[in-house]
């Protein structure tokens, strides 16, 4: 089966989304050990592009339950902040700001288009462009976009393990 490719109309709906892609300084947070914050899961909210937004507790319930999660930042950014346990890290945006040329082979190797995928990203700016790129130009079905990324994640002490190749 053929797939088709991010076309140029997304890829114009795609760029002015990438806020998160710019270059900002951070500092480096190793793996947390504190407990995080409890809060009771939102239902996905559902989005006109095809995706919903979920939160870092729903997150967490979809972890567990063997959701695929899918980190599209960049290696620099996992090895700085380190990613989500059972994180799959595919890149995204380059640091120019283009679509990995790789990400839709390696996305559709691990995600099954009947299945639910949940992409995170630093700030859900990112993935809220990808998450409507999958679900429209892919044919995803249940795609949800962590809305405040991994900066939420850890801000709610959740826990993140160093990222490894």
């Amino acid at each position: 089966m053929l797939l088709k490719p991010l076309n140029i109309a997304a890829i114009c709906l795609l760029l002015p989304l990438m806020a998160c892609n710019s270059k900002t300084s951070s500092s480096s947070v190793t793996p947390s050990t504190a407990s995080p914050t409890t809060t009771k899961a939102a239902d996905p909210i559902p989005q006109a592009g095809g995706y919903s937004n979920i939160d870092n507790a729903k997150l967490k319930e979809l972890i567990a339950q063997g959701v695929t999660v899918v980190d599209i930042r960049r290696e620099e950014e996992w090895q700085q902040t380190g990613i989500v346990e059972g994180s799959k890290t595919i890149t995204f945006f380059d640091n120019m700001g283009r679509i990995n040329p790789n990400f839709v082979p390696e996305f559709t190797a691990i995600a099954q288009k009947d299945q639910p995928v949940a992409l995170i990203c630093r700030t859900g700016n990112r993935t809220q462009a990808a998450s409507q790129a999958v679900a429209q130009q892919l044919g995803y079905k249940n795609v949800m976009n962590v809305t405040h990324g991994i900066t939420g994640w850890i801000a709610e002490k959740r826990p993140v393990m160093k990222y490894q190749k």
